[in-house]
């Protein structure tokens, strides 16, 4: 049985984790605020660069001249994949369900005989599968969140898949990244960048599609100045997405840490004060029984 003094410092040691997790919290749901409007705010813009994207893909007459990021590749051996988690931890199992289905998406993959290569965008995803991985990371981009998500960061990125599929060291390419639904629900997805699916631009419709639209320049030109600025768009907004749903998951994580504490700091004043009662008790058993000796 502890002493009381063991009670007294662990009360106290539960009372300050408890004013760690509480303002860790309330900065959390201060960033997920502007966070979240960064994701809202964003996913429009996307949404209709995705519409001139499939339209100008779904286009018959641009069948031989389209940029080789629409289509990939024939071989489809080797497959690059863009894994987005967070720089920290303490967010409950936001850093855990990516590493998941990244670990998942690999073994899938080598069973079906392809190759991959990663590139991570956070350090937790990183550190999880660099010892299985070692040999097929081609990058790792740290530190991205510190303050705010510039679309320079995506341009970079971009620009690295687009140098790398040039030079032949991958066929296609999948983002994995956490979509953000609330601060008490985020989902991991996975989207195909090259080539464009049409699961994800709409293409199985597109006989649906009118094409009376006029292009100046011409389809080829846009194409090849749209294709790769959607490239961009599309990691900009999986990494906004992905730190409203790194914030919202550590609000939540927070907040139910505080509460586990309240709940702690209850059930071991209510120890504490059953153990000094006893005690208490036992001391004037001693001193009556001491009395009626004499």
């Amino acid at each position: 049985m502890p002493s009381l003094k063991d009670l007294r410092n662990r009360i106290s040691s539960v009372k300050s984790t408890k004013k760690i997790t509480s303002a860790m919290k309330m900065v959390a749901a201060a960033k997920l605020r502007k966070a979240q409007e960064n994701a809202l705010q964003a996913r429009p813009y996307s949404e209709k660069l995705f519409n001139i994207v499939r339209t100008l893909v779904s286009s018959s007459s641009q069948n031989s001249n389209r940029p080789s990021l629409v289509f990939g590749t024939e071989k489809n051996i080797t497959e690059l994949l863009i894994v987005c988690s967070a720089d920290r931890g303490l967010c409950g199992g936001f850093n855990g369900s990516v590493v998941r289905y990244t670990r998942e998406k690999i073994r899938k993959l080598h069973s079906q005989g392809k190759k991959t290569k990663i590139i991570f965008i956070g350090k937790k995803a990183f550190q999880a599968l660099k010892r299985e991985n070692s040999e097929n990371i081609i990058k790792v981009f740290s530190d991205v969140t510190n303050k705010v998500i510039d679309f320079s960061l995506a341009k970079e990125i971009s620009d690295l898949i687009i140098s790398n599929f040039d030079e032949g060291t991958f066929d296609s390419c999948n983002l994995i990244y956490t979509q953000f639904n609330s601060a008490i629900n985020q989902e991991v997805k996975e989207k195909s960048l090259v080539p464009l699916v049409a699961d994800d631009y709409g293409l199985e419709n597109k006989n649906s599609i009118q094409q009376d639209y006029h292009y100046e320049p011409d389809e080829e030109n846009i194409l090849n100045n749209v294709v790769p600025q959607n490239l961009s768009v599309q990691l900009f907004t999986a990494l906004l997405e992905s730190v409203a749903s790194e914030q919202g998951a550590r609000m939540t994580a927070m907040d139910n840490a505080t509460r586990n504490a309240n709940d702690m700091i209850d059930n071991l004043t209510l120890f504490y004060n059953r153990s000094r009662q006893a005690v208490i008790t036992k001391e004037l058993i001693e001193i009556i029984s001491g009395a009626e000796a004499i």
